[in-house]
């Protein structure tokens, strides 16, 4: 599928006679990402808990749900597009970029529908001893990101196409590679990626100067279907949103101007 969004979208840049040349551009920007909250959730294979805390364990059977949610700092993202312009304000971009936003905390661990938090940490840790810090302490601590490189066919309508100013919005489609790196307290729990089909909006302002050159600032909300990943810290599945709000700026360059 990869192969044929971007020979669609090559093939669509290609199309067109000698005379839209100079709209062939190309650009590339830079911004802020706003990484939604991830409601994540899961079922579990067959394990036994480490010690509950008071010399207990718990055998967990296969299919029990499970889950937590987790909140993002800031992150970044960087993109490059290559387009043409056509004359009835129709642009059509075939746009690369990466995205990297940091987990600030993990909370509200739940396991068959009840919460865990306040269970000694080495319930889920498989140790036979207590290790003095409960579950929500060490989910706490965040560490680990999620991160994505996606290739977009992008479609475009540039307003007010003869003033120095020109509005626009856009939509565009495509796959995204998702690798998510969860290890709170720096206990390795989720390390694994998946290509997922992508989709964004956009809109933004193009600033035209009398030279190849154009400034823009945009805002784009993409995302990706539920990213489908393995536990590593005991048997398991879990399901892990992606969904962002960017910010970026940058620059454009008209050839054949």
């Amino acid at each position: 599928m990869k192969k044929i969004i971007a020979l669609t979208a090559i093939s669509v840049l290609a199309v067109g006679s000698p005379a839209y040349a100079s709209d062939t551009y190309v650009s590339g920007s830079l911004g802020l990402t706003d990484q939604s909250s991830s409601s994540n959730s899961g079922e579990t294979g067959a394990f036994t808990t480490g010690n509950l805390g008071d010399g207990t364990t718990l055998d967990v059977a296969a299919g029990t749900s499970y889950g937590w949610d987790t909140e993002f700092d800031g992150g970044s993202v960087y993109a490059i597009e290559l387009g043409k312009k056509l004359d009835s304000g129709l642009r059509l971009g075939l746009e690369g970029l990466k995205t990297k936003a940091d987990v600030d905390t993990h909370t509200d661990v739940t396991l068959g529908g009840g919460a865990i938090g306040s269970l000694d940490a080495a319930s889920i840790a498989s140790s036979a001893d207590p290790l003095g810090v409960t579950v929500a302490q060490v989910v706490a601590d965040g560490q680990g990101d999620i991160s994505q490189t996606a290739l977009f066919a992008n479609a475009y309508f540039d307003f007010n196409k003869q003033g120095m100013l020109q509005p626009y919005v856009g939509v565009g489609l495509g796959l995204a590679d998702v690798k998510v790196d969860y290890r709170p307290s720096a206990i390795g729990v989720i390390d694994d990626s998946q290509t997922k089909f992508a989709y964004q909006g956009k809109a933004g302002v193009t600033v035209v100067f009398d030279s190849p050159l154009e400034v823009f600032g945009e805002v784009a909300y993409r995302a990706t279907d539920d990213v489908e990943t393995t536990n590593d810290l005991f048997p398991g599945n879990l399901d892990i949103e992606n969904k962002q709000t960017s910010f970026s700026a940058g620059l454009r360059y008209k050839f054949g101007q």
